[in-house]
């Protein structure tokens, strides 16, 4: 008879088994499903094209953002971690997937880009441990099961700056992304594809954070330089201290 919980993280990892085998997208032995997502990068996969999020670079031209450390939280092939370098972030961005890595690696290489890259779950020790300006997150956050979030918000508090930002790109509910609730979530054992979220749902689990923006992202045409895809929705939140926000226009 096995009795293998007596800690928080005990009880995390047994709850991450109640999704096996989807729990292979988020926990550490995620790199193979994840391989094998980006195995064919010619794929017409949109968010695999090499172009920052529009959200990012909106905050950022209307000084909402401004440039310092800054942590990709799931990078994938790396478009945004290269878009924050070319506007002076100094950039951590951690994958689970080998192969993202390596792909966000080739890209950085081509475009002279100094990027950290790194391996592996972010919410494990010995990942980079901030702190951090901004986090940025494009699609990490609505693959993850109810209860990952709570290390999610762990993650945010404990490496996130005073005054630093989190900036989430997220499933929107009334879109293409799972709407169950969290108690039929595990009544299914599934993620169905990943959660979507409405605004209330997000300003209640970042309810910690100051509320910069929250809207749908703008659907981007083909030949924009920008990624943009409005079943997501674009929310910029603030963490509480440090200097007087950026007022942006």
């Amino acid at each position: 008879m096995d009795r293998d919980v007596r800690s928080v993280d005990d009880v995390l990892r047994l709850m991450d088994r109640l999704f096996a085998p989807e729990a292979d997208r988020w926990t550490e032995g995620a790199g193979a499903w994840w391989d094998a997502f980006y195995a064919d990068r010619s794929r017409p996969v949109p968010f695999f094209v090499s172009k920052p999020d529009e959200n990012l670079v909106s905050w950022l031209d209307r000084g909402l953002l401004t440039p310092g450390r800054a942590l990709d939280l799931g990078c994938g092939p790396g478009r945004n971690a290269l878009y924050l370098a070319s506007r002076g972030f100094r950039v951590d961005a951690v994958d689970l997937s080998p192969g993202a890595v390596a792909w966000a690696g080739e890209r950085a290489r081509e475009a002279g880009a100094d990027i950290r890259f790194h391996c592996g779950d972010a919410f494990a020790e010995g990942m980079p441990g901030g702190p951090y300006d901004l986090i940025h997150d494009s699609g990490c956050f609505h693959h993850l099961p109810p209860h990952r979030r709570i290390s999610y918000l762990s993650l945010v508090e404990r490496v996130l700056a005073p005054g630093g930002h989190l900036s989430l790109t997220c499933f929107a509910a009334g879109g293409t992304g799972c709407e169950l609730s969290d108690t039929d979530l595990y009544r299914t054992a599934g993620l169905h594809g990943g959660l979507a979220y409405t605004p209330q749902s997000l300003r209640w689990i970042f309810d910690g954070l100051d509320e910069v923006e929250l809207r749908r992202m703008r659907d981007e045409p083909a030949g924009s330089p920008s990624f943009g895809e409005d079943f997501l929705w674009a929310a910029l939140f603030r963490k509480p201290g440090g200097p007087a926000a950026p007022l942006g226009r």
